[in-house]
């Protein structure tokens, strides 16, 4: 990509800590308690080209966090440029039956493989309504989306980031990482990592605590609810609200996991907020992008985006996904 000298704005800096919010994903169908509403609306920057070289992570001036002792170096297998015709098999999972969770979406959307395509420099998640319902795992689906993973793991210390647009239907624009949870042979706790989490649009039947959730920069760090580890849902999050939509735009959102109870994050090249996980995130897991329904933004009876949109409306883009870790100098 070619490097440009961006005019921008600074953001103020602020963090907005939540009561228990949004989704809860891998087949967690909890209740969910709205939010506080304590969260300023923030001016995004106008410059639209949020474009970067491919040698660093994408900071404006003065938000790197390092000292001039370190250096950030891509991690290649927990990175992607998609500027080939073909999707990366070898480094990405786009079949939920393979990727070791065994999760296939939340009706009425199911995450199918075919949804997900590379062209023109971006990997694109396509959603659509199917002309008759799909019945999957002995449950009916009216919708398609999907779900990709890394195969390789993602750990702390190292900073995600990625260039996404958002689709424009009710359904969710994610990025995200996601963790195995076992109570016999593996991790009791089960943990999320959500960078971003939006929907492309919101109307008169969304939940009224979601009614900005197109025009936000939202991220939680969750402990759920196991049987085996604890009875109550634990998380901490953070936010912005937006004035642009997030199917506006390509936006960069970028996380640094620091430590176990340090993680930052970052819209297009700036610092936004910190979290303090309710545990420590010690453990790997695998970068995730899923594009979703909800039942707190549920299909729109008036709206007919999924008959009449386009390939761009109707699609989530990531123009790339980076991973970085720190090396001296």
């Amino acid at each position: 990509m070619l490097l440009f000298i961006l005019q921008y704005l600074k953001y103020p800096l602020f963090l907005s800590y939540l009561l228990i919010t949004a989704c809860n994903k891998e087949n967690s169908n909890s209740n969910f308690i709205p939010p506080t509403n304590n969260t300023k609306e923030q001016e995004t920057d106008k410059e639209e080209d949020t474009t970067s070289p491919s040698d660093e992570p994408y900071f404006l001036t003065n938000q790197n966090p390092i000292s001039n002792q370190k250096k950030w170096v891509k991690v290649e297998n927990l990175s992607d440029e998609f500027n080939t015709t073909t999707f990366d098999d070898d480094k990405w999972h786009r079949n939920p039956a393979t990727d070791g969770f065994g999760w296939y979406g939340r009706p009425p959307a199911l995450f199918e493989s075919e949804n997900v395509s590379v062209s023109d420099g971006n990997l694109n998640v396509t959603t659509l309504k199917y002309k008759t319902p799909k019945n999957v795992k002995n449950t009916n689906w009216t919708h398609g989306g999907a779900i990709i993973r890394s195969k390789a793991t993602a750990k702390q210390g190292l900073y995600y980031e990625c260039r996404m647009k958002a689709n424009k239907t009710i359904m969710s624009s994610t990025f995200w990482i996601a963790f195995k949870q076992n109570c016999n042979n593996g991790h009791i706790r089960k943990l999320e990592l959500d960078i971003q989490e939006c929907v492309g649009r919101t109307h008169k039947n969304t939940d009224s605590w979601a009614s900005h959730w197109d025009k936000i920069y939202h991220s939680n760090a969750i402990r759920h609810n196991r049987s085996c580890d604890i009875g109550q849902e634990t998380r901490k999050s953070g936010k912005i609200n937006l004035t642009e939509q997030n199917n506006s735009r390509f936006f960069v959102y970028g996380c640094w996991w620091k430590s176990p109870t340090e993680i930052l994050f970052y819209l297009d090249g700036t610092y936004v907020y910190s979290i303090t996980p309710t545990t420590d995130f010690d453990i790997e897991g695998y970068i995730t992008m899923a594009i979703e329904t909800y039942d707190w933004n549920p299909l729109d009876p008036d709206g007919s985006i999924f008959e009449t949109g386009s390939f761009d409306d109707l699609t989530t883009k990531y123009d790339w996904v980076r991973t970085w870790k720190l090396e001296n100098k």
